[in-house]
């Protein structure tokens, strides 16, 4: 009778639970029993297990098998789990060696070869090992993106049969470094020169992209809606690392996992206005993270807004405020990040052109009201940027397209000067209170947006004629402050709350 003992991690959510696979080798009948909650997937690594073993020149125990997977009450899925249950079958038969084996972390999927497949979470495994002792060991891809996290030493193995020799000491698997941030961060945005006019608009993403404020834009077709929205992503600030490991970690966890090309990039996601709304907020009988995750710490573009179910669109407003999503299920909850910039367009009507000078509009009030009925008041209160994009002037097209001959160089600005001005006021804020204005909460909105009495007079008239909440009140604040910031000023004036009422603008005209 032998027993073995392997470390693995499990996968739930945005975090990575301990696992002990517990092996047990016992006189009878040969039977391979899997317990501790396994689905599907899990319980097949029996087949994929015996043919690895076999395949890998090791002798398959013929004796009563039994894994259990604990802790017990905490669901097992995916295929990660196949490395451990070898590395402990062999070990409890004693084909390799046990004597270290507590040191390490074992998470692979199993080709019948025993050749090694990459699994999906490699580096919220690897986050929940940052700063101990134990070494991980991953195929060599998953390897890969967990080196990323420092502290951790990872382990890169092709096969089986590499671990083994690793285990008895007769080779020595190769260590994982991390990649070169030269080598890895390559920024590809498009560029803010390309939308000629619109300075108000680029003027309004600026402000958001310095202060993390959502924006919603207003306006008929073709006026360049969504050529700013896809430029947002080339004028934020760089990514720090924490907030590269927590992108990548979400990253990892979908469907396609994590690309390390993509280090240090902000995640740019538009979901078509059908997705479900287990796509966008996550979940699903298996949960998984949806865009508003996949986007965290980037931007989340919803094209066309009001065409998106209601459902997903109320679903926002939690993670718009908390930054992180919560799926409960009956038989278990799961967390997922979601700080994302909202950035999303819509049109004035059903037909798009209600206000146009071509006075093609013949939508009737019922119809216009209904349509912007569908954007319910919590959740453009939620929205800190809401402003107009009008069609663009022929003059102004016709320069543009000869060069920008006397176009006002702002309305033609390129957007690395841009992301210049909006990483010094990033800059500017996190030395203040730590954190983006658009995440300041509380009493912080207090010390940190002081205005003088001209701005609170401003103010005040803003709130009794539009009837603002007090949410919209402390948005315009925080507005108002990524203004200042932009401006390098130490206090709000009149004139940047003045812009920040400015912003607030959708559906105010009547």
């Amino acid at each position: 009778m032998s027993l073995a003992i392997v470390y693995s991690r499990a996968e739930s959510g945005a975090d990575a639970p301990k696992v002990s696979v517990e092996v047990h080798l016992a006189r009878g009948l040969p039977k391979f029993s899997i317990v501790g909650l396994p689905e599907t997937a899990v319980k097949e690594s029996r087949d994929r297990v015996r043919g690895a073993i076999i395949n890998s020149n090791f002798e398959f125990p013929r004796q009563r098998i039994t894994v259990n997977l604990a802790p017990a009450d905490l669901p097992k899925e995916g295929g990660r789990f196949d490395l451990p249950i070898a590395v402990g079958l062999l070990a409890a038969s004693r084909q390799v060696r046990s004597d270290d084996i507590a040191n390490y972390v074992f998470l692979g999927e199993l080709a019948l070869s025993g050749e090694l497949r990459d699994i999906r979470g490699a580096l919220i495994a690897a986050l929940s090992l940052r700063g101990g002792a134990k070494k991980l060991v991953l195929p060599t891809h998953s390897a890969k993106q967990a080196a990323l996290v420092d502290g951790v030493e990872v382990l890169a193995a092709k096969s089986l049969l590499e671990i083994c020799a690793s285990l008895n000491r007769q080779s020595a698997l190769s260590t994982v470094c991390p990649p070169d941030d030269a080598e890895t961060h390559i920024e590809n945005h498009a560029d803010m020169r390309d939308v000629v006019g619109q300075a108000f608009a680029k003027r309004a993403l600026e402000i958001s992209a310095a202060g993390a404020h959502s924006v919603l834009m207003s306006g008929p077709p073709g006026t360049g809606k969504t050529m700013l929205a896809n430029r947002l992503a080339g004028i934020l600030p760089a990514m720090t690392e924490s907030e590269a490991l927590e992108s990548a970690a979400m990253e990892s966890l979908g469907q396609a996992g994590f690309n390390p090309a993509h280090w240090k990039r902000r995640p740019f996601r538009s979901p078509h206005h059908a997705a479900s709304g287990a796509a966008v907020i996550g979940g699903g009988g298996t949960p998984r993270p949806g865009e508003i995750s996949l986007a965290h710490n980037g931007v989340l573009f919803l094209d066309e807004l009001p065409e998106f179910d209601r459902k997903v669109l109320e679903a926002l407003r939690e993670p718009m405020e908390s930054g992180v999503i919560h799926i409960s299920r009956v038989a278990r909850q799961t967390r997922y990040l979601a700080n994302f910039l909202l950035v999303a367009t819509c049109n004035p009507c059903p037909c798009g052109y209600l206000g146009d000078e071509s006075g093609r509009c013949r939508c009737t009030p019922e119809q216009v009201m209904r349509y912007r009925g569908r954007l319910s008041g919590p959740l453009l209160d939620r929205i800190d940027i809401q402003l107009e994009v009008p069609r663009v002037q022929y003059r102004d097209l016709h320069r543009g397209a000869n060069g920008a001959n006397g176009v006002d160089a702002a309305q033609n600005e390129a957007s690395a000067p841009i992301r210049a001005r909006v990483m010094a006021a990033r800059e500017m804020q996190l030395a203040r209170q730590g954190k983006a204005n658009a995440l300041l909460h509380g009493g912080e909105i207090d010390s940190v947006c002081a205005t003088d009495a001209a701005g609170r007079g401003l103010l005040e008239t803003a709130m009794n004629r539009f009837g603002l909440s007090a949410r919209a009140y402390h948005r315009i604040l925080k507005v108002a402050r990524s203004v200042a910031d932009l401006n390098h000023c130490d206090r709000i004036e009149a004139e940047h709350l003045a812009m920040a009422v400015k912003l607030w603008y959708f559906d105010r005209k009547g």
